[in-house]
Order: structure tokens, then C-alpha cells, then sequence
């Protein structure tokens, strides 16, 4: 292993501190394996539950009536996680359209949107309007208000309920930090959360953006009252196939809703074509729980590491995982160009680019993102990004295999050790 290691960089001093760190993982990674198990299975009790067969592969094009294949992964989909309804469409191009198309489909004017889980993520401030946006919610009439976090990361239910008015339409729960050092919430968590605000008010939407989160437990939001579940095909559920996508899961009113909003009113989901996509969007499903193990075995991995040379993350090396992502606060912006640079030239696509911050859509400060990637901005796929603001935050997600993940982590330790920015003896 070291041989091999060596062959691509990783100088023995960072394999052996890496293989000390993994002495102690043994375990972690064993309930890991097992939460994959079940969900394996819970996909292909889906896919057996919808009678998914071969001609479900099939494409279409135009207008795309009578896509049985598109029709019966939106069924697969909605058994998986437990909902009345599901829209599963490559003409949703992210998880930021997604929740812009749950957002706008679901609010009126004069209604109101709120956060009790405090700022939301970048990209969708313009869709909100905090940051003035042709198209925002805003521009609509429909009024936003946030409730912080206390210090410790937990939900502020005095405040969240005296922001709770007859306006209130719809509540926003980020479960992903995002790009900030703060907890993931559990899927226990936003159950409580969600229990809590219907019982002010019964009617209100809770929609939870499970970005990062599928199958990272054995439950999803949508078990515990959430009425819409909305992500990303390019993370978790693509399972590193989709090339494209997003999905919305939820109550049928909801989601026909969406379907409205993404397509034109009176047409929905009757539309829509999925050209040749259909079977990398069924395999990447039945993939997604072992992909996601991979990755969790990688976040773990990461924040035992540089725990262990002494730098702040979140979650921490032993804190139960509740998404695939690693916040590492490295405390400059040489640290995390560092640490970016190790995770590109780890990557098996565009391994010889070195990554550098930029300017970038939807966000208001430079981002540095480091992603060799078979799909462009794939997140289940290795990737490391952040804000270059402080505290000098990176982000690191994904690994299609557990082994690429390993060595994106040591690939990272190898240009900040090289660059004199950690000490692997102390």
C-alpha cells in the first residue's frame, strides 16, 4: 500500500498517520455497512413494489407523453421515502432549482415563508430575495423571516413560535449546515421541529431540504411529517450516475404543485421527455445507499484526522453523522487552497488543475471548489469547497468508492504538510 500510495504522491510519513487514525474506525464503519444494508433493500423493495422492468429504460423525446419509465421512477421514489407523490425530472437542474420550484409552486402573495433554522444556504438568497433578484419571492409579494439557532446549535422554539402568524404558509428546514459550523440536524430533530410548528398551526407546508442527508439513516424527513422532501440527483439518490436532476417528494397537492410550476399549469407532469436518461437515473437510485457509505466513511475519516491535529470540525470525530458533509475550519485561505489542491489531485478527471478561488453565480464572495468529477458539480462525487471568508471553512463531501474518498483525506494532509501548515508530530 504504500508503494501504491507513494505512486501518486502520498509521501509515507501522511499514510502512516492515516492508517494510526484508522486503527479506531473499525466499528463506526460497521454500523455504516449496516445502515447501507437496509436501505439497499428499501430501494429494491420500491423497485419490486412499482414492477421496475427493462422497458422502464427506454427514452423519450418531445413532449414526452406516456413515458412509462419516467412515470414509474416518480412511483419508486415516492414508495422509497414514503410519500403521496413524487416529480423525478432531469429538467430540473439542481438542488437550488428544486427548491425554488417547491418555493414558488407553494407560496402566494401575501404569504410568508419561514426559516426557524436561521440564514438559509447561498444560492437561495436571490430566490428568496434577501439579496434583491429579478423573480425573487420577494418581487411576488411573499414576505421572509428567519429565526436563529441558539449558540448551541438548537432550535429557538420560544422565538420560532411568536414567528408563527396567520401569514405563515410555508417553513423552510435546511438540514444541511450549508457553509456554516453548524450542526446537521437529525432526521429526529426535524421531526420534533416539525411537530412543534403544526401544532401552532396545523396547515402550514413544512418542507425540509434533505440535500446531503438520503440515506445517511434508515428514516428520512419524510417519515417523521414533512410534507415535501426536495433534493439534488448530482448528490446522494443519483448515486454518481444521474447526470442531471432533482426531485421533489411529498403529499400529492404538493407535488402537483410543483409539476405546474416546473412545467406550465394544466400540463404538470404529463410532460416532460427523459431522453436516454431513465436507466442511469434507476441504477444510480439502486446504487445510492453503498455510494453514500462511502462517503460517510470519508467524512468520518476526515474529521478524525484533522481533530486530531487540532483543528476545529464539524461534526466532530465520534458525533453521530447526519449528512455526508466534513466542515474543517482551517483558519486561512492558504489552508484551504491547501486543502482544495490535495482533493483535485486526487481526483481521477482534470487531477493536473489547480484549483483557485473565483467568483461564482449565486454566491457573494470568492468560493474556492476543488471537484475532478465524471459529472460537472457532482457533490456525491469527491469534492471540497468553501467560501473564502472567515473562519476560512472548507467543505468536504462525497467519494464514489470509500478508497477515493480515503485518498482525497490524504491527498489534503499531503499539500498542507507540504506547505508547512500542519505538524504530523505534535
Amino acid at each position: 500500500m504504500e508503494y501504491i500510495y507513494g505512486m501518486l504522491g502520498i509521501s509515507p510519513e501522511v499514510e502512516a498517520f492515516g492508517e494510526n487514525v484508522l486503527k479506531g474506525l473499525k466499528e463506526r464503519f460497521e454500523k455504516i455497512d449496516a445502515v447501507a444494508e437496509y436501505n439497499q433493500l428499501k430501494v429494491i423493495q420500491a423497485m419490486q413494489k412499482e414492477r421496475v422492468d427493462a422497458t422502464c429504460f427506454a427514452g423519450s423525446t418531445g413532449y414526452g407523453y406516456n413515458d412509462a419509465g419516467r412515470d414509474t421512477l416518480e412511483r419508486v421514489y415516492a414508495a422509497c421515502f414514503h410519500t403521496e407523490a413524487a416529480l423525478v425530472r432531469p429538467q430540473i437542474t439542481c438542488g437550488t432549482h428544486a427548491l425554488a420550484i417547491a418555493l414558488s409552486a407553494n407560496l402566494l402573495p401575501g404569504e410568508e415563508l419561514l426559516s426557524p433554522v436561521g440564514k438559509t444556504y447561498d444560492t437561495l438568497e436571490k430566490v428568496i430575495g434577501t439579496i434583491p433578484s429579478p423573480c425573487s419571492l420577494a418581487e411576488y409579494g411573499v414576505t421572509y423571516r428567519q429565526v436563529e439557532l441558539l449558540e448551541d446549535g438548537s432550535f429557538d422554539y420560544e422565538n420560532i413560535k411568536k414567528a408563527i402568524h396567520a401569514k405563515t404558509k410555508l417553513i423552510t428546514i435546511q438540514r444541511s449546515k450549508g457553509y456554516q459550523m453548524r450542526p446537521t440536524f437529525s432526521v429526529e430533530q426535524i421531526g420534533e421541529l416539525i411537530r412543534f410548528v403544526k401544532s401552532i398551526k396545523p396547515d402550514v407546508i413544512c418542507m425540509v431540504d434533505n440535500c446531503y442527508g438520503e440515506f445517511v439513516d434508515t428514516i428520512e424527513p419524510s417519515d417523521v411529517g414533512a410534507d415535501m422532501i426536495v433534493g439534488s440527483l448530482i448528490k446522494n439518490p443519483g448515486g454518481g450516475l444521474a447526470p442531471i436532476g432533482g426531485y421533489i417528494c411529498g403529499k400529492q397537492e404538493c407535488i402537483d404543485r410543483c409539476a405546474y410550476r416546473l412545467s406550465a399549469p394544466g400540463l404538470g407532469q404529463e410532460v416532460g421527455a427523459s431522453l436516454d436518461l431513465n436507466r442511469a437515473l434507476y441504477q444510480g437510485f439502486f446504487l445510492s445507499p453503498t455510494v453514500t457509505a462511502g462517503a460517510l466513511k470519508g467524512a468520518i475519516f476526515a474529521a478524525n484526522i484533522y481533530e486530531k491535529l487540532g483543528f476545529p470540525v464539524i461534526p466532530n470525530a465520534t458525533e453521530p453523522r447526519h449528512d455526508i458533509i466534513q466542515a474543517v475550519e482551517l483558519g486561512s485561505a492558504a489552508a484551504m487552497e491547501a486543502f482544495c489542491q490535495g482533493i483535485q489531485a486526487a481526483a481521477p478527471v482534470d487531477s493536473y488543475v489547480t484549483p483557485v478561488p473565483y467568483a461564482m453565480p449565486g454566491y457573494h464572495c470568492d468560493v474556492i471548489m476543488a471537484a475532478g468529477a465524471f459529472i460537472q458539480g457532482s457533490s456525491i462525487e469527491l469534492s471540497a469547497d468553501g467560501p473564502i471568508r472567515e473562519p476560512y471553512s472548507v467543505y468536504f463531501q462525497g467519494g464514489l468508492t470509500w478508497y477515493h474518498a480515503k485518498l482525497g483525506i490524504l491527498m489534503s494532509l499531503q499539500k498542507l504538510w507540504e506547505a508547512g501548515l500542519v505538524d504530523l508530530q505534535a
